[in-house]
């Protein structure tokens, strides 16, 4: 059994009483008072998460740009400089490799950031495809990434930095900003549906970070957060998790991020035209929510029924913090997708009723 990998805040959520698990080989903390409390916390205020363990690698060289349209479903040409799109990685088969943010610092140069389970095997997929004027370098273990969430944010990171964060927008990032005298890249991006920023930073600064935001969040009762929240808030938004809304058996547009999926860009990627054919054929399932009628919660690979016939899997399922509901996200074949379609999901050996409902759950009023 080897030893779990610890980010650079370990100790620091030790001390604080973090309750962790083994989470893809990382020790992480699962929550830091309770999963319900932090994720209303990041609803209503906000809350600040480590999320460290995630991949980044670097792409630099003049083919850097040709490279990346080749590897990436998104259009890779579209992205302005301090900007960073949402894209997946495909095999052949349209099969997905993984789902990933690109940032772009210049047409040579860019910053892939990747699930924290799959940087080995992206690392080596993209190394796989590499071509001459272009090197990569997985920089993961020099970076920390922290995450702050929730409409009070921008408020709380403001009072470290004489950078006007207001001028950050959606989906945009600034380097080398000094956040609590850090030198930090500060990203107007996050995984809970809420606005906020994702701020990397250099390994051995992330414990000063994350204790110098705390701080300055008291206020407005800033919550440190664990994965619980962090799962049950992407979960509400409808954001998808690679190995339960995606795998290399679930493609990116049957998982509902075909706005990811440019087919009609001229240059050829990897798994265009898998892709092409599953649009012009329409797709045989595709990625729903599901309410329960019937008591019972839909927990991930719980088989979801149409009479006697099994028609798809729940990918993910939980009681909604915000909505007091039992819901789900499940893979479904096509036909029984219909809003309001009446289903079963099964749990423990028996059939219990759902239906199927208009997801996200939650998106923030702007």
């Amino acid at each position: 059994m080897s030893e779990l990998l610890k980010t650079p805040l370990f100790e620091t959520y030790k001390s604080m009483g973090a309750k962790t698990i083994d989470f893809g080989g990382w020790a992480l903390p699962v929550q830091f008072s309770s999963i319900k409390e932090e994720h209303e916390a990041v609803r209503t205020r906000a809350g600040l998460f480590d999320v460290s363990h995630m991949g980044e690698i670097d792409v630099q060289g003049e083919h850097a740009l040709d490279y990346l349209q080749k590897m990436m479903t998104n259009d890779i040409s579209k992205l302005k400089e301090n900007s960073a799109q949402y894209t997946a990685m495909c095999y052949e088969d349209g099969g997905t490799v993984d789902d990933l943010l690109v940032y772009k610092h210049s047409d040579e140069h860019y910053l892939l950031v990747v699930n924290a389970a799959n940087t080995v095997k992206d690392f080596n997929w993209l190394e796989k495809h590499l071509v001459e004027g272009v090197s990569i370098n997985n920089i993961s273990n020099e970076m920390a990434q922290l995450a702050i969430q929730g409409p009070k944010a921008e408020i709380i990171l403001q009072r470290l930095t004489d950078t006007d964060l207001s001028s950050i927008g959606f989906f945009k990032f600034q380097s080398n900003v000094l956040i609590a005298d850090v030198n930090t890249l500060v990203s107007r991006t996050g995984y809970t549906g809420e606005d906020g920023f994702e701020l990397y930073t250099a390994s051995e600064d992330a414990p000063t970070l994350w204790k110098a935001i705390l701080s300055a969040g008291e206020p407005e009762s800033v919550l440190p957060c664990g994965l619980g929240a962090r799962d049950t808030l992407r979960f509400e938004a409808k954001l998808a998790l690679y190995g339960q809304e995606l795998t290399k058996d679930i493609s990116p547009l049957e998982a509902g991020i075909g706005f990811a999926v440019k087919t009609k860009k001229e240059a050829d990627f990897i798994g265009k035209s898998a892709l092409i054919r599953q649009r012009e054929k329409g797709l045989e399932r595709k990625l729903v929510g599901i309410e329960m009628i019937g008591r019972g919660i839909p927990r991930t690979n719980y088989s979801v029924y149409k009479g006697d016939q099994m028609i798809g899997v729940v990918t993910t399922g939980t009681q909604s913090p915000t909505l007091k509901k039992n819901v789900g996200l499940a893979l479904i074949k096509i036909e029984y997708t219909e809003i309001d379609t009446e289903i079963e999901v099964e749990i423990r050996n028996k059939r219990v009723q759902a239906k199927v409902v208009p997801s996200p759950f939650y998106k923030r009023q702007k």
